[in-house]
């Protein structure tokens, strides 16, 4: 059962990666149907990105007070017809506005999933099957981008959106079929403004789950500026094709996927703490050789991309004890709890891939400083984090 549930988590968290990834590669083929920018292009990303982010904000509270199954499948309905309207897209600006209609409903799924954890499971159990969501989930970037290049030279851009039309319907089947309700009706928080207003002034004045929301956010900033940079790192950087996108990816989430299988076993073995400790040394490490290998090398593959994979490994390994840390100061209130968080951290990933990442992405040294500097913030946010509370 909990391997269904974990399957099920996974595939709804991986609506709003493939809504990111798939259509990468046919940044240039939009551009010349709509005869747009490359920054007009950018911006189909970072709109859906700050949509996305904003509309977590309220996912969470929705699903405290209506429960979880209406949420997310109400969202897949929505999230279906943007993907529908995107593919049939006549103009550049429809297809914008299809992009901020997918970026407000693809967000429910993940923000959703780890309420549901909470209320399932607790401690070690919960960080495992949280490290196992994110071990399958983390298969979407990988995949997308690859995918999404052979659809764009087989059959073009549109039949990118079209995937993600199924992929939606399929996951809306499956939630209504396989996904049971984890909130009782007796458990349920009335939907009255001013209780959801003081609930989120609570969480929003709570000092240490603000800052390791930051400090998650930030360390995944690193990973968000080669997201952000990908079509031009890939095609510009390392001049490759747009069917090769696998030489990013596959490094980039094959070490989110081994440092999330990692992190479920040492759920059992280490502390949390130790756990993030070990991650924050093993990211410094590969933060320090990307930025001395580009400053000494023009970037090739595979070297410039193995830092990446060593990065993403030890991301993965700190992301579930950090996350759950967090969310365990507000256990009467997780999924306001699991909202907030998640909206601090995908409005740093889109300040980062859509603001920072086009003023970094035209050399490879920029890109690695720019992640050195991510990781430094996201280490002072959790040192800071600790101060006056034993974690």
């Amino acid at each position: 059962m909990n391997i269904l549930l974990t399957l099920l988590l996974a595939g709804l968290t991986m609506v709003g990666p493939l809504a990111i990834d798939t259509y990468l590669p046919s940044f240039p083929a939009i551009a010349q149907t709509f005869d747009a920018s490359p920054i007009a292009i950018q911006q189909t990303l970072s709109l859906f990105l700050f949509c996305f982010a904003f509309m977590m904000l309220f996912y969470g509270t929705l699903s405290d007070s209506f429960g979880r199954r209406p949420v997310i499948l109400w969202s897949l309905v929505l999230y279906i017809a943007a993907s529908v309207g995107a593919a049939m897209a006549p103009s550049f600006g429809v297809l914008l506005a299809c992009r901020v209609l997918q970026g407000l409903s693809a967000g429910a799924g993940s923000v959703v999933g780890r309420a549901i954890v909470q209320d399932r499971f607790s401690g070690a159990e919960a960080q495992r099957i949280l490290s196992h969501v994110m071990m399958v989930f983390g298969l979407a970037p990988a995949i997308a981008p690859i995918l999404g290049g052979w659809l764009q030279v087989s059959l073009g851009w549109r039949s990118i959106f079209w995937f993600l039309t199924a992929f939606g319907a399929l996951m809306f089947a499956f939630v209504w079929r396989a996904l049971p309700e984890s909130l009782p009706a007796r458990e349920r928080h009335p939907f009255h403004f001013g209780v959801i207003a003081a609930n989120y002034w609570k969480v929003l004045c709570h000092r240490q789950f603000l800052l390791l929301s930051v400090a998650v956010g930030m360390a995944f900033g690193g990973f968000a500026l080669y997201i952000g940079s990908a079509a031009y790192f890939v095609m510009h950087i390392l001049r490759l094709p747009e069917t090769a996108f696998a030489w990013l990816f596959i490094p980039l989430i094959s070490g989110m996927v081994i440092g999330s299988g990692l992190a479920s076993k040492f759920a059992h073995r280490y502390t949390q703490r130790a756990q993030i400790w070990i991650s924050y040394a093993l990211m410094g490490v590969a933060a320090a050789v990307n930025v001395a290998y580009n400053h000494f090398f023009a970037a090739e593959v595979p070297w410039a991309v193995l830092p990446l994979f060593l990065y993403s490994f030890a991301l993965a390994i700190s992301m579930p004890p950090m996350t759950l840390i967090a969310l365990n100061h507000f256990p009467h209130n997780s999924g306001l709890a699991s909202s907030m968080q998640s909206f601090i951290q995908m409005i740093l990933f889109a300040l980062v891939s859509g603001l920072v990442a086009p003023l970094l992405f035209d050399s490879a040294y920029k890109l690695a400083c720019g992640v050195a500097v991510c990781l430094l913030a996201s280490l002072l946010a959790w040192v800071a984090a600790q101060q006056g509370e034993h974690i």
